[in-house]
């Protein structure tokens, strides 16, 4: 029998490449322990990203790698994640039980930022991480609609406000707090005092991820999260038409130049499939956010057609990711959510958490 010794292993594991991680997990540090009993084996992996879909899927790739191995007779991978948080701008420092906050964005509105947003919130959730979403949109809130959430959110001190739950996933948007046929008749400064209060005087429940729904364009919104909410990273969303591709590179702009790190581009509505023959049309186009995510380095996240159950689920507040989570389409999602959550996993680690807070008194 051959000897077996950790490097021989780790050497075996580095030929296999993670698929969300883009690399191996031995270059990833997800390798935390290799125990050696004969011809027995144990891999203790740690994932930076939640990936209960995947999970089986990596558990039986790593065992196929180790049991190549000459003289080992079997193999047991114990396979698991947990959620760092991870830096934000260098200004600010992380919300309390926030680790991590994602922005998603578009240029332009009327490109369905607001439904992805929803299903990658959901679908962190059903991987396995614990989720929240603010609805940054203080003209037009539809997260209560899309999330089915009616009444008002309870206030037990008088001075913050309790999330509101939906599949698990906690929510907050000013739509709670007015009537839905409300109009915000705001100017912005109003505006950017809103969104801060709503983040800040939340009582967020330990959430590994809070996705925060941009309201579409670059402007006072926009440049108030930039400046004064610690964000890990942003999604941004388009369409394949030249008009929202152009207005999402403004996006992409904004955020490269307040240093928030851009995870990937979603693109929406990137086909239709007729439902009567199932014949495939490029409406909008075809492979403008790849060529996008292509121009400026960045990871092209995933494409989603065009399909009439994405809007009548979302409209009816179940989004499709709850509604058919076998769907092809909550699948996607899936993989979307997975790939954003993984992209974060490699990026530098915040140690404010670690630091303890100066106090000067004069005794």
């Amino acid at each position: 029998m051959a000897d077996i010794s950790k490097a021989i292993i780790e050497e075996a594991l580095k030929g296999y490449i993670e698929p969300h991680l883009q690399t191996d997990l031995v270059s990833a540090n997800s390798i935390k322990d290799i125990e050696i009993d004969g011809g027995q084996v144990k891999v203790t992996v740690v994932l930076g990203f939640p990936a209960k879909g995947v999970q089986d899927e990596i558990t039986r790739a790593l065992q196929s790698v180790v049991k190549s191995i000459d003289g080992v007779t079997d193999c047991q991978v114990d396979l698991s994640w947990k959620v760092v948080a991870h830096s934000v701008q260098k200004s600010l420092k992380p919300i309390d039980n926030v680790k991590n906050i994602i922005a998603v964005a578009s240029g332009k509105g009327g490109v369905g930022k607001s439904t992805t947003a929803v299903n990658l919130a959901l679908a962190l959730s059903i991987e396995g991480a614990r989720v929240g979403i603010l609805d940054a949109d203080i003209y037009g809130p539809s997260q209560p609609r899309m999330l089915g959430i009616s009444g008002k959110p309870e206030s037990k001190d008088g001075n913050t406000l309790e999330p509101m739950t939906s599949y698990h996933l906690q929510a907050m948007s000013i739509g709670f707090l007015i009537d839905e046929e409300t109009p915000m008749i705001w100017r912005g400064p109003m505006v950017t005092q809103a969104l801060e209060q709503l983040l800040n005087d939340t009582n967020w429940d330990e959430l590994d991820y809070l996705v925060i729904d941009l309201p579409p364009g670059t402007g006072d919104t926009q440049l108030t999260l930039a400046q004064k909410v610690p964000v890990s990273g942003a999604v941004v969303v388009t369409t394949p038409q030249d008009i929202a591709l152009l207005d999402a590179r403004k996006g992409f702009k904004m955020f490269e130049k307040v240093e928030v790190p851009v995870l990937g581009i979603v693109e929406n509505m990137s086909i239709h499939i007729c439902s009567k023959c199932g014949h495939e049309e490029h409406i909008f186009g075809a492979g403008g956010g790849g060529r996008m995510a292509e121009q400026y380095g960045v990871d092209f996240l995933g494409a989603l057609p065009l399909e009439l159950r994405i809007r009548e689920e979302t409209d009816s507040g179940k989004p499709t990711v709850v509604a058919e989570p076998e769907a092809r389409v909550s699948q996607i999602y899936r993989e979307i959510a997975r790939k954003t959550a993984a992209k974060l996993s490699r990026q530098a680690k915040s140690y404010a958490a670690k630091f303890p807070n100066i106090v000067i008194q004069n005794n």
